[in-house]
């Protein structure tokens, strides 16, 4: 294999499924088709990827399952390999080994393979709705999307009766979705009672969403299912506030209540129009922040005079930023032997910890680089840079770190991101993945960015005690 495959698990039974894969997703000119970070180091291919979904080892598949979301439904887009992707995928969804069951990245609890995919086919034609100004990205391969629709459809439609609940669902889901297709609106009178039987009343959010935006479309009573939906979201935080109140009697019977509701599965984060205050618009103009102060560091060319040990932006390594898939040469999932090679530095510092029994690495840090680099079972899901001397990481053309901690918050706003706050008032863009720490540079405090998963936003829980305590 080459270099781009090997950092995927490989096995004789996906040789097949990897020539398939690549024969679909190769141009002309024999090139395959791109996702949204394609040849940078160590990404794997489209193809690549899509093999490895069916590896033997049950942490190689989820691996693989992230990279589906990740490479090529990133933030809401759709790519040239991303329909021809979908079709591969829609053709694996009977063979046996997708009945493996795991717990995958983007939702809480375990289910097969076959439902992971199914729900990856949700979420594509969730961003194949989009309109041309919504979906950022060339036109033509939202077109293709929205054109693969009816194929999808009917070999989705067999799992709508799937003995595995889990698996019906999400074909439901699924099938309500690419039902937005005309050539497919015949099909609608025969779904709607399944959706509102099966989808409207599921433990899923991201299902009874689906359900009420598309029976409203379809021209259905909805008005039962927006009651119930606001009902159960206000019992829910009623509960939720006694069961968070250590002085409130009830607190007992309200944690208990709470421990007996059915787990909501959704994703956090899903591609497509999930959110209702989720609208795509084309990145701001770069804001204009502070001119950085004179410096003098040893790499300084002469004559310039400063106090602080910091170096100016021309003398910072220059990266960039694409959410949820990586900064700079690192992408998340790497383990620590990848980005050893990327960088190619050996780690100063290593720290582990013990989770689930094992002892596991929670981070290691890169003093020429001038990075830390965290860890989650052992694959990369955030990446903190040093804000007087790490790379000058950019995003939209707008520089992230060692700026004034105010201006890229205010900036952060003008885009209309969504923030939330971490206990030390850090910003935390779930929009974009970034959290925005500050770190003390000589006397002035700076932008210490990280760069996380979704999975990572809560810092409180997710960063380790030298992070925190890092100065």
């Amino acid at each position: 294999m080459n270099d781009e495959t090997s950092m995927l698990p490989w096995d004789a039974s996906a040789d097949v499924l990897f020539s398939s894969a690549r024969a679909e997703l190769t141009r002309a000119n024999g090139e395959e088709l791109p996702h949204v970070c394609t040849g940078r180091h160590s990404v794997p291919s489209a193809s690549s990827v899509l093999a490895a979904v069916l590896a033997a080892d049950s942490v190689d598949r989820v691996r693989a399952v992230g990279y589906l979301y990740r490479l090529l439904l990133n933030r809401g887009r759709v790519f040239p390999a991303t329909t021809p992707a979908a079709r591969i995928i829609a053709t694996l969804l009977d063979d046996p080994r997708t009945l493996a069951v795991a717990r995958w990245e983007r939702r809480a609890g375990e289910r097969p393979l076959r439902a992971e995919l199914v729900n990856w086919i949700t979420a594509f034609a969730d961003v194949a709705r989009l309109d041309a100004t919504e979906q950022l990205g060339a036109p033509q391969n939202l077109a293709a999307a929205r054109a693969a629709r009816p194929a999808l459809h009917y070999q989705v439609a067999p799992l709508c009766e799937d003995d595995d609940p889990r698996v019906r669902d999400a074909a439901i889901a699924a099938s309500a979705l690419l039902l937005d297709d005309p050539q497919l609106a015949s099909l609608i009178p025969r779904y709607a009672p399944l959706v509102r039987n099966v989808l409207a009343t599921s433990s899923d959010s991201y299902y009874r969403w689906i359900a009420r935006e598309r029976l409203a479309a379809w021209g259905e009573d909805v008005e039962g299912l927006l009651a119930a939906e606001d009902e159960r979201c206000a019992t829910l935080a009623t509960v939720g506030g006694v069961a968070e109140d250590p002085w409130d009697e009830g607190q007992g019977a309200a944690i208990s209540w709470l421990a007996e509701q059915p787990l909501d599965t959704a994703a956090q984060e899903l591609p497509g129009r999930w959110h209702p205050d989720w609208s795509a618009t084309e990145p701001a103009a770069p804001a204009e922040l502070a001119s950085e102060d004179p410096v003098a560091v040893p790499a300084s060319r002469p004559g310039y005079q400063g106090p602080w040990q910091i170096m100016r932006g021309e003398e910072h390594a220059q990266w960039t930023f694409t959410p949820f898939v990586g900064v700079g040469p690192l992408h998340f999932g790497m383990t620590l032997e990848e980005i050893t090679d990327a960088l190619n530095e050996q780690p100063a510092v290593t720290s582990h910890s013990h989770r689930g029994g094992r002892q596991q690495l929670a981070y290691a840090d890169f003093t020429a680089t001038a990075i830390r680099a965290l860890f989650r079972d052992d694959r990369l899901g955030c990446v903190a840079v040093n804000a007087p001397d790490g790379p000058q990481v950019t995003l939209d053309d707008v520089p992230l770190t060692g700026r004034v901690p105010s201006q890229l918050e205010d900036w952060l706003l003008r885009r209309n991101a969504r923030l939330s706050y971490s206990v030390a008032g850090d910003p935390i863009c779930t929009d974009l993945g970034l959290a925005i720490r500050s770190q003390q540079a000589d006397g002035i405090m700076l932008t210490r960015p990280l760069f996380l998963l979704p999975e990572w936003h809560d810092l409180w829980h997710s960063l380790p005690q030298e992070e925190w305590n890092f100065v």
